[in-house]
């Protein structure tokens, strides 16, 4: 790789998640030039959703985050949008402030993205300091901008900060994040069973009819999350016993034998819940042209990550505003 930069932009992002977007969408509101790269093939994240053919139908699955709130008045205007494109829709059966991205979770990341100019299936290897300020480099090139944002989970935030922003990496190498291993089972009959169950004192956290949310197609189908404890039990398996074991656990949990299923798979998130600094909000270093976003610096919700990277934005819109004066 030369040291030529072959993509440039007033600032870099690094992160297509909630966090990475939302800083994103409020920046070039503010008519900054953004690039935004993320190592997923497309847009979802923790927001994921997977979709599969069983029986001849097509399934999606939304086995990461299940569901988000909106209580802040400008993510509340923002989930409005959302609603009215058609891209989130209530869901009452999580609670009466509950909402679902449709028809899949990873919808309100597309929305988003879409007015974007995000590089997908772009990883960033390296940052490091360059003449114009920041350089980034990636399999598919060098991305070079005088200020970049990063919004990644803290434990990649740490390496990827380690040997460029110190400090930054050390506050988010102090961040712990809880592992959850996601089950995704389809069944050719209904469950006896509520759309959603939580426990917190059972091998399984949360299970949901994921075929009964809003906007949703295909049969019976469920998520099924394992508990904090029990991911880090079966963090190292593959994914395949993980499947069967927590489908025990989850006809363990509920009191029902389910059918065998007619799908089965299993997907392992490392960094599922940060223990977050609340309130915080985001780091922005105005002088190194740098800062860093996520749901780890303010409460781990999928709102918690949007009110993150939508401070961060706010943070360096500022510090322009003030460079300017």
């Amino acid at each position: 790789m030369n040291g030529q930069s072959n993509h440039s932009s007033d600032i870099l992002i690094i992160g297509g998640g909630m966090a990475g977007c939302a800083a994103a969408c409020a920046l070039v509101a503010g008519r900054q030039r953004v690039i935004v790269l993320d190592k997923g093939r497309g847009p979802g994240g923790r927001m994921a959703a997977r979709r599969v053919d069983i029986a001849g139908e097509q399934v999606s699955f939304d086995h990461g985050a299940q569901y988000f709130t909106a209580r802040d008045a400008a993510f509340r205007a923002t989930v409005a949008g959302w609603h009215a494109a058609g891209a989130a829709a209530p869901w009452p059966a999580a609670g009466d402030d509950a909402w679902v991205g449709t028809p899949g979770m990873n919808a309100c990341i597309k929305h988003m993205a879409s007015t974007l100019d995000v590089r997908w299936n772009t990883r960033a290897e390296s940052l490091e300091r360059s003449y114009r300020g920041w350089r980034v480099e990636t399999a598919d090139g060098v991305f070079a901008a005088p200020m970049v944002l990063v919004a990644i989970p803290a434990e990649q935030a740490a390496d990827l900060l380690s040997g460029c922003a110190p400090q930054l990496a050390a506050r988010a190498a102090a961040v712990v994040s809880a592992p959850c291993w996601a089950v995704m089972a389809g069944f050719d009959q209904p469950l006896p069973l509520a759309d959603t169950f939580r426990s917190e004192n059972s091998p399984v956290s949360w299970a949901a009819r994921n075929s009964a949310k809003p906007g949703r197609t295909g049969g019976e189908a469920w998520v099924i999350h394992a508990s904090p404890a029990r991911s880090r039990e079966l963090i190292g398996l593959p994914k395949d016993e993980v499947a069967a074991i927590l489908l025990a656990d989850f006809a363990a949990a509920t009191g029902i034998a389910p059918p065998a299923p007619i799908h089965l798979d299993a997907h392992r998130w490392l960094y599922a819940q940060p223990q977050a600094a609340k309130g915080e909000g985001a780091i922005f270093d105005a002088d190194e042209n740098i800062g860093v976003a996520g749901d780890w610096l303010h409460s781990p919700r999928v709102e918690g990550a949007w009110l993150s990277g939508h401070a961060l934005a706010h943070a360096v819109l500022q510090a322009r505003l003030a460079s300017t004066s």
